[in-house]
């Protein structure tokens, strides 16, 4: 309670969340499925009981225990698609973040509304932001392509409206081939009015040679998926040996986060980030999958700093014109936040997590019956000119 006896806006909504006929947390804030209601229940309910999503329980993807504790409770603060409340638990195996319950697949199409920022992050729409992260985006690609073949193969798992894959046909060169992969039409539509060769699905389901790309990139994209350890398995399958996959993820070892992560932590999301990663459990999910680990270390964002702030301003209801200082936006507060975060990159605390994986050279893959066997590298045009590019 705050001063007075009123109860602060966490405290209201973890009443509401625990108090509620609809939705119910046991002590442990795991979420208990109330019994399934007929139309005409349905028909009964009030506007705010029809906003909530279908739900599923998970455990830890990382060390499939199903032992953790609660570290953060929100809202949709950005987008308010949902009238729920998320629980961010800790994995006490392993240190994973991850949202507990989580919406279903389903839902994908409403906890990822029209305008959605990876569906249109434009210099039009964002203006100097867009020109600066562009900037320093093409600066970290290049380090990443350094060495790459004059006729390499890259691929960008959850590229969504194809930002970074426009950055590379920008400053790469010309004879580079670049494959996008996203799940959401929306998003592949944008990329594609662009000119960009970018497919529509899951990289688990879409059909892409086997051992053919010389460099993956998965950025701010692992938080989104709902099964990483397959995920990573399907684009170590993609990659050619020895080829490396980039990883760009939200860090549960920063600072913004040791402040923020009772409720407003702008790496939640919620409820769009399912699973948010320290060194120690990124490095477990790489080795499950089957990677080699050359390095992992933290690099500079202002983002979640500047989220942070905003979900706290929208929690707490103060004026629009003060929570517009503190969006994608804002150039003031993402200039602040980046100097801040510059420093405590260099302690090793920066606000981003960067993962290089590398397949490894003599990789083995495990068929459906067990047995292991060496990937056969002309199979789908694994060998060099052995078939057309995609």
């Amino acid at each position: 309670m705050v001063d007075g006896g009123y109860p602060t806006p966490r405290q209201r909504r973890f009443q509401d969340c625990c108090g509620g006929s609809t939705r119910r947390w046991d002590r442990n804030c795991r979420y208990e499925r109330s019994p399934v209601v007929g139309p005409e229940a349905v028909i009964g309910m009030d506007a705010q009981t029809k906003q909530f999503l279908d739900l599923t329980s998970v455990q830890c993807c990382v060390c499939e225990a199903d032992n953790a504790e609660p570290v953060g409770l929100g809202n949709d603060f950005e987008y308010r698609t949902s009238s729920d409340t998320f629980v961010a638990m800790r994995c006490r195996s392993c240190g994973l973040i991850y949202l507990n319950p989580r919406p279903s697949v389903s839902e994908f199409p409403r906890i990822y509304p029209p305008n959605y920022h990876a569906f249109g992050f434009s210099e039009r729409e964002f203006g100097l932001a867009y020109r600066v992260r562009s900037r320093l985006e093409a600066k970290r690609l290049s380090g990443w392509c350094r060495g790459l073949p004059d006729d390499a193969r890259i691929l960008d798992v959850g590229c969504g409206d194809g930002f970074h894959l426009r950055l590379l046909r920008g400053f790469g060169n010309s004879r580079w081939t670049l494959v996008g992969v996203d799940i959401d039409k929306r998003a592949v539509e944008m990329a594609r009015r662009t000119g960009l060769h970018v497919r529509l699905g899951s990289v688990d389901d879409i059909d892409l040679p086997r051992d053919h790309y010389d460099l993956a990139l998965m950025i701010q994209t692992i938080e989104h998926v709902e099964n990483p350890v397959e995920a990573l398995r399907s684009v170590r399958r993609l990659l050619r040996p020895g080829s490396r996959l980039i990883i760009v993820t939200d860090n549960t070892d920063s600072l913004d986060f040791k402040l923020f992560k009772d409720s407003y932590w702008g790496g939640y999301h919620f409820p769009r980030h399912w699973n948010l990663f320290n060194r120690d459990s990124l490095a477990r999910l790489a080795e499950k999958a089957g990677f080699e680990v050359d390095d992992i270390s933290t690099q500079v964002s202002p983002v979640n700093w500047v989220y942070s702030i905003h979900n706290a301003l929208v929690d707490r209801e103060t004026p629009q014109w003060l929570i517009d200082r503190f969006t994608l936006r804002s150039i003031v507060s993402l200039s602040a936040f980046t100097a801040l975060d510059i420093v405590l990159q260099r302690l090793g605390k920066g606000g981003l997590l960067r993962a290089i994986l590398r397949r490894p050279e003599e990789d083995q893959t495990q068929t459906a019956n067990g047995a292991l066997q060496q990937p056969a590298l002309a199979e789908l045009g694994g060998v060099r000119g052995a078939s057309t590019r995609p």
